[in-house]
């Protein structure tokens, strides 16, 4: 049976539809998925239905080996995936089989059964958030110094308060102004204030971090940089479930901040802090995308709160 690898609701056909350069490198990914599976004799199944901005398929090697084929759109977000991927060396992320930098794929170790953190309800929200926090514990045991190209957090997070910034000028939104303007200034602060660095994963949701025969969990889809730790639990926080869902959002939210900080070593309010810049420029982004299903202000004020703001 022919495996349909390009089906019309892949959300990276639409989400990089709508620019020139997501249109040409989309008109391009069959021949270079073609090419990736003549490169390394794949055998390819349908494509996962995740992801905005890479084409991702299950592959099987000649050996039998299960693996992933990922090509992504090339963008500053993807160029350090592959480094960080062979910092860690299968120490908590899965690990590379192969790498094309040219045309920005990588054949990578498939997670089996590949559950998603968030989606492991059998476990309590707690239970998962230590088991997340444990596997960030390993991602961080990689020495920063040895990275090359991994961009440092203090220029990303200096380039989204500027960002952030412009958009309340422009947008003139009906947030509070001093909560924003909390917020920008810890994205310049924070990074900068950091007692240590390490190799930071990026994008540390619980849907990037899968249940393996082998990790027992593993991380995927890496977006890193080199920095403060304190800024990779934050979606820890708010997306194992909704703890503003809960009859009383700060004692959860306190009792997470809690169990993160001594899991991983942290300050509880540093970790608040983080949440709060995170939560002000996702908010404006969400705004300035006509996007209402994410990003709000309503969880910032007792973020600051939390924060000690």
């Amino acid at each position: 049976m022919t495996v349909d690898l390009f089906p019309p609701s892949l959300p990276v056909l639409t989400t990089l539809g709508g620019s020139d350069s997501g249109r040409d490198w989309l008109t391009a990914l069959p021949a270079l998925v073609e090419e990736l599976r003549d490169l390394w004799s794949l055998r390819l199944g349908a494509p996962f239905l995740g992801g905005s901005c890479a084409w991702v398929a299950p592959a099987e090697l000649p050996d039998g080996r299960r693996a992933v084929l990922k090509v992504s759109w090339p963008h500053p977000e993807a160029v350090g995936e592959a480094e960080a991927l062979r910092l860690w060396d299968g120490h908590g992320a899965v690990r590379v089989l192969a790498h094309d930098a040219g045309r920005c794929a990588l054949l990578l170790e498939r997670c089996d059964p590949g559950t998603e953190l968030r989606a492991a309800q059998q476990l309590g929200a707690e239970q998962r958030l230590l088991l997340g926090a444990e596997v960030l514990g390993r991602l961080w045991t990689a020495d920063p110094a040895l990275a090359t190209g991994l961009e440092p957090l203090e220029a990303v997070a200096a380039c989204w308060a500027d960002t952030a910034e412009e958009r309340m000028a422009r947008l003139r939104p009906d947030f509070d102004p001093g909560l924003v303007a909390h917020g920008v200034r810890l994205l310049r602060e924070l990074p900068a204030s950091a007692v240590r660095r390490v190799v930071l994963h990026g994008d540390f949701n619980p849907g990037n971090v899968l249940l393996s025969g082998r990790g027992p969990w593993l991380a995927i889809d890496a977006k890193p940089m080199t920095g403060d730790p304190a800024y990779d639990p934050s979606p820890l926080l708010a997306q194992l479930d909704d703890p503003f869902a809960h009859p009383d959002p700060r004692r959860v939210l306190s009792r997470r901040l809690a169990l993160l900080a001594d899991a991983l070593g942290e300050d509880a309010r540093r970790l608040a802090a983080w949440a709060l810049a995170r939560q002000v420029e996702s908010a404006l982004w969400a705004l300035d995308e006509g996007r209402t299903d994410v990003g709000s202000m309503d969880r910032a004020p007792l973020l600051a709160e939390l924060a000690g703001l």
